[in-house]
């Protein structure tokens, strides 16, 4: 097997459905011009004005995105995009934070992004792995928030990005879901594969706010499936051609980084690709 590793050098928008080939438009805005100090690295994507309005907080409710004070990307080489739901709402990249400390990236949102850098590529049959931590579960937030691996990013940053991602929650529960190609810099495209996320006894449990829970995902794509394991343990299996298809990934060839709901704190390591 011939390791490499990324050098630190996902609830995500609201869709109500359990049905796996469920495409949903997600209405947002353009996001806006970057707040705090420069971030370092790619840099953010392209970014216009601002609007409000267009759309739902990404799992808003009783706690809306939040703003770091700070915030940014201070890890070389990475970038990332916030959802377009968040930037109806005025968030922009830079009212969250990804850093780097040591071996480990640190994310701490303000709006659901997702993150990445470029050189990071997976093709054919591979293994995108990471271990999440969450030093103290909720912190930041009154319910709990999943983060987890992304892979096959394509036309990333662009209203035709296509990518798929895994992510665990610290009760217990996991989500995969995905972004499909939009029409609109104001829209985005989510499909789900497992609905509203469920619970699987693999997924580790916080003992309560405030106290810590680690998550070791990996996303595996072979000849004809994906699946997902959280801590070793396989906990969900789809057909590849349920997942490359109109409206969701244009292929599992691509960009993987990490996938970070609102208003969550947790430290990334040893993301790496396995072929």
């Amino acid at each position: 097997m011939r390791l490499l590793t990324a050098c630190a050098s996902a609830l995500a928008l609201v869709v109500v459905s359990a049905a796996p080939t469920t495409v949903a438009a997600v209405q947002g805005a353009p996001q806006g011009g970057t707040q705090g100090p420069p971030p370092q690295g790619a840099g953010a994507p392209p970014q216009g004005g601002a609007r409000a309005g267009g759309g739902r907080q990404a799992a808003g409710g009783p706690d809306p995105a939040r703003v770091i004070p700070g915030g940014g990307v201070f890890a070389q080489g990475w970038t990332g995009k916030v959802d377009a739901a968040e930037a109806a709402n005025g968030q922009v990249l830079n009212n969250s934070k990804l850093s780097q400390e040591g071996a480990a990236l640190h994310v701490e949102t303000g709006p659901s992004t997702t993150y990445w850098n470029p050189a990071n590529k997976a093709a054919g049959n591979y293994t995108v792995k990471a271990t999440f931590t969450e030093a103290k579960y909720m912190s930041a937030n009154s319910h709990p928030h999943p983060y987890g691996i992304m892979i096959g990013g394509n036309d990333l940053g662009t209203p035709q990005q296509s990518y798929l991602y895994c992510s665990a929650y610290g009760n217990g529960n996991f989500i995969v879901r995905g972004f499909g190609p939009s029409e609109s810099a104001a829209t985005d495209t989510v499909f789900s594969m497992n609905g509203r996320g469920g619970p699987n006894d693999a997924v580790h449990k916080a003992a309560g706010p405030g106290q810590p829970v680690t998550q070791e995902i990996a996303v595996t794509v072979k000849a004809d499936s994906v699946e997902c394991a959280i801590n070793g343990s396989v906990v969900a299996t789809y057909p590849k051609s349920d997942i490359v298809t109109a409206g969701k990934l244009k292929s599992t060839d691509g960009v993987y980084g990490i996938r970070f709901s609102h208003n969550t704190d947790a430290t990334v390591t040893g993301l790496s690709l396995t072929k």
